[in-house]
């Protein structure tokens, strides 16, 4: 069951890594896209993560079995990648992804619900399966870094043909009929309105929030690092940007062992404080003798997502109901990848825009010490905010990891 598990996480990470790491090189670089449209075309993520919460509360927690839903949505995206892989103007191309966008962030909160359906501990468990995520994203980093295609539409068409492959795979899972599907429908259903009751707790309420906030700057990475290295003259750099996913292997592992001593609080608090670091070393760091300040940036990838988002789903899997647990998990996704994201994107295009000049040979040059220092000032905002408001009393350090119910 468990290696089942692994290698639909393997698929599901590997078509986003695909493709969106270096859309924005391609966009920039082939393009000539400016700040604000390569920022609203990573953000079309987020439009689909805003409205994946109806797919996921409704279609998986009362309706239908999750891994039919997750076929469908991995067919329908595979066409509308091809679709996109053929446009050069800024309306069709944001057009086609934001169409795939919706059909693939659902995937995101589904894949996870359906991984903690088929485990007995996700704390200790979830960590080693959600890890294969992270190496099929390594893998077509690499793939896509050593084919030499990040400024072309390539990686497009191969995020499309492993969406395909995914769709496939998704009817040997096991089955995972909906939890709900014996109370009556109401529309209420559609949406993940069930779940907000938790967010009275003082604590959830604070997690929602830091989860929101930390994701506007980190949108600046996400959208703009790839273009950002290749402008600098870094060689190869969606292979060198796998060490971070590289990092997260080995952080994944840790995960179990750092949340019995230092509990959900610190462990956010780390990752959060991590994408600080990230953004000081970027801003100061280049190629030559600065070469390992990039490179700590990049490495420092693991502890940025393991810690605040992995932790984070585990979190939100202890604290709600098992009927709600899909529904709940849709909405961090709205509030993270959905509207946080959103902002990010809006933000980090005009803070691009408004950091670049054209030099004498009439390219584009960014003042990226800029950009990143605010990007960096933003998460520690985040975080001191977070450290002071945050506590998880269901859980201190040096107490056993809960076991989810």
């Amino acid at each position: 069951m468990k290696w089942r598990l692994r290698v639909m996480m393997l698929f599901e990470f590997a078509i986003w890594g695909a493709w969106y790491v270096t859309v924005g090189t391609w966009l920039g670089q082939t393009l000539h896209f400016s700040g604000k449209e390569i920022g609203a075309i990573a953000g079309t993520t987020a439009v689909g993560a805003i409205i994946s919460p109806l797919f996921v509360g409704l279609l998986a927690d009362r309706l239908f079995d999750t891994r039919r839903v997750l076929a469908l949505l991995h067919i329908v995206g595979a066409v509308l990648l091809v679709v996109a892989a053929q446009q050069s103007s800024f309306p069709a191309l944001y057009a086609a992804l934001l169409a795939y966008s919706l059909s693939y962030m659902p995937t995101l909160a589904l894949t996870t619900s359906l991984a903690m359906r088929h485990i007995n501990n996700p704390q200790e468990e979830f960590g080693a399966i959600r890890v294969f995520g992270t190496i099929g994203w390594i893998v077509v980093g690499l793939i896509v870094g050593a084919w030499g295609v990040e400024a072309t539409a390539s990686p497009l068409h191969l995020a499309a043909g492993l969406s395909v492959a995914m769709a496939g795979y998704c009817f040997t899972l096991p089955p995972t009929p909906p939890l709900a599907n014996t109370e009556r429908f109401k529309l209420r259903h559609a949406l993940p309105l069930e779940s907000l009751h938790l967010l009275r707790d003082r604590s959830m309420a604070v997690f929602a929030l830091a989860s929101f906030l930390i994701c506007i700057p980190l949108q600046f990475y996400y959208a703009f690092t790839n273009l950002f290295l290749n402008e600098i003259g870094v060689v190869n750099a969606a292979g060198k940007m796998t060490g971070g996913q590289m990092s997260e292997l080995f952080c994944m592992l840790l995960i179990p062992w750092f949340f019995r001593r230092l509990g959900v609080k610190y462990m956010l608090a780390m990752g959060m404080l991590a994408w600080v670091v990230r953004y000081g070393m970027f801003a100061f760091g280049g190629t030559g003798d600065l070469m390992w300040m990039l490179w700590l940036g990049i490495i420092l990838h693991g502890i940025c997502f393991d810690f605040f988002f992995v932790v984070g789903q585990i979190y939100i899997d202890r604290e709600a109901p098992s009927a709600l647990r899909a529904a709940t998990q849709g909405l961090i996704t709205f509030l993270t990848y959905g509207l946080g994201m959103f902002v990010g994107s809006w933000l980090s295009g005009v803070v691009v825009d408004t950091y670049v000049h054209t030099n004498a040979q009439g390219v584009a040059v960014h003042d990226w010490h800029a950009i990143w220092t605010i990007a960096g000032g933003c998460a520690a905002v985040v975080l001191v905010l977070f450290v002071l408001l945050f506590k998880d009393r269901k859980a201190t350090v040096g107490s056993p990891v809960p076991t989810a119910i």
